[in-house]
């Protein structure tokens, strides 16, 4: 295995089988992150989520 074998292209599918086996993709973290932060968005705003944006508090009147 060399540092810039990754230059040289190859079988993504049998990377990911072999060499990262047992670990999260990078696709499979953006989504697991997208439903965490859309649950504590509800838990947080609860049935008013959504229905009217929120105000900013620095920036224009």
């Amino acid at each position: 295995m060399s540092a810039f074998d990754w230059l040289k292209g190859g079988n993504d599918r049998a990377l990911a089988d072999g060499r990262y086996a047992g670990r999260e993709s990078a696709t499979d973290r953006a989504a697991r992150l997208r439903r965490e932060g859309h649950r504590a968005r509800v838990f947080r705003d609860g049935d008013a989520a959504g229905t009217e944006p929120r105000r900013r508090r620095i920036g224009r009147a």
